[in-house]
């Protein structure tokens, strides 16, 4: 069954028809306008290979900066594209010099790879990489506020966290959070993979020296799409982008002659600046230019209707799989603290890689299993692309694979 209203926007979106797709977290499927623009840029770059690169990108580039900057409360003057987190948070982790000895800290909620990143990157820079515990299950953004200030120290040099806990959907307080770190003169850099089109972002009114998101999940741009947004220096307004130097030396590396000011407009659709880090040699760079087309679908829609919608189907998870089988949610209801992914307890001695097999095997049903040191949690992403229906397949097969 489909919510009244929402079948059309459920056509609008690709879907294999046998699978039930509950994990918006990890990646979204595309609408079909953004598939078809997409699939037309690149046509023209299979085409007229030099006429898209030389003569189309550079107007079609500062309008997906402009657009997605908009959207996210931002400078496009300070927004370079990236191809997701990843390659964000490596940028800044691997050319950001910090001064030891000290420590980088980090939630212990952290996405595994970023954890590793900041190892690395702590070990060239003869530091040390130290977690503190989120509450398990907080009830006011307070709570995670007192434990992130009791962690840090005057060794404390950066500060990395998410602002949508992947393993949880936990929505962070980040502005707060990255407004206690300023005061001590501690660098930030957030994680937002989960956040734009999740939860409200509004880069101006988080004071960080970095934030790293992605437009695969929740935006629903194609796979490739990915930003790091600079903060301000808080003294001087220059863009923090200026402590940084790119990783890959290419065209970008040393502006042309008359390029203009490091921060203003230049004629490849970017800045001075942030050409130095997006300019890494002929590639395709088409799901970049496609943000415009998915913000304008989600625009089509409603940006308060999906939210209610999104809403709506929270509550019936939460009430569908809350007790069953012995589930228990680990996400807060709080709504400062909370979004469209729903994370439940498994109970102990559940084999969490068995259980995930079992549901795409048996059942088609996309969703993940995340192991945590404390226990195994299933992870709900509900859009508003599904159903009370595909949720009610999710609780039957939770029903026949835990029989036991």
């Amino acid at each position: 069954m489909v919510a009244s209203g929402w079948g059309a926007a459920r056509e609008g979106v690709l879907f294999d028809p046998t699978v039930v797709n509950l994990n918006t977290g990890s990646c979204g499927p595309l609408p079909r306008t953004v598939f078809d623009r997409v699939t037309n840029l690149r046509a023209h770059l299979a085409r007229a290979p030099m006429d898209f690169l030389l003569r189309r990108v550079p107007g079609l580039l500062w309008e997906a900066r402009a657009r997605l900057a908009a959207f996210l409360g931002g400078d496009p003057h300070r927004l370079a594209f990236t191809t997701n987190v990843t390659g964000a948070v490596n940028l800044v982790a691997t050319a950001l010099p910090l001064a030891g000895p000290g420590e980088v800290l980090l939630s212990d909620h952290e996405y595994a790879p970023m954890r590793r990143c900041w190892e690395r990157a702590a070990r060239r820079q003869g530091l040390t990489v130290r977690e503190f515990e989120l509450p398990a299950r907080p009830s006011d953004p307070a709570e995670v506020v007192e434990a992130a200030v009791a962690a840090m120290t005057p060794g404390t040099r950066l500060l990395f966290l998410s602002h949508v806990v992947s393993s949880t959907g936990v929505v962070l307080p980040v502005a707060e959070l990255c407004e206690q770190a300023r005061r001590r003169g501690i660098t930030t850099v957030v994680d937002g993979a989960q956040a734009p089109a999740f939860t409200d972002v509004d880069l101006a009114s988080i004071p960080c020296d970095f934030y790293a998101g992605s437009g695969h999940k929740w935006l629903l741009a194609p796979t490739g799409t990915g930003f790091l947004h600079f903060g301000a220096d808080e003294r001087t307004g220059a863009s923090t982008a200026r402590l940084l130097r790119p990783t890959q030396v290419s065209w970008g590396f040393e502006p042309p002659a008359g390029a203009g000011p490091p921060d203003g407009r230049d004629r490849f659709g970017s800045t001075p600046r942030l050409r130095e880090f997006e300019c890494e040699g002929t590639r395709d760079i088409t799901p970049w230019l496609a943000v415009p087309a998915a913000l304008d679908f989600h625009a089509g829609l409603g940006h308060d209707r999906i939210r209610a919608r999104r809403g709506e189907l929270v509550a019936f998870t939460r009430e569908r799989l809350t007790g069953w089988r012995g589930l228990e949610p680990v996400t807060p209801n709080h709504p400062a603290l909370s979004g469209a992914m729903t994370a439940f307890r498994l109970p102990e001695g559940t084999d969490g890689a068995e259980l995930h097999r079992g549901l795409w095997e048996g059942f088609r049903v996309e969703v993940p299993v995340v192991e945590r040191p404390e226990q195994a949690l299933l992870r709900v992403s509900t859009n508003f692309y599904n159903t009370e229906a595909e949720v009610e397949r999710l609780a039957e097969a939770l029903k026949e694979l835990m029989r036991a």
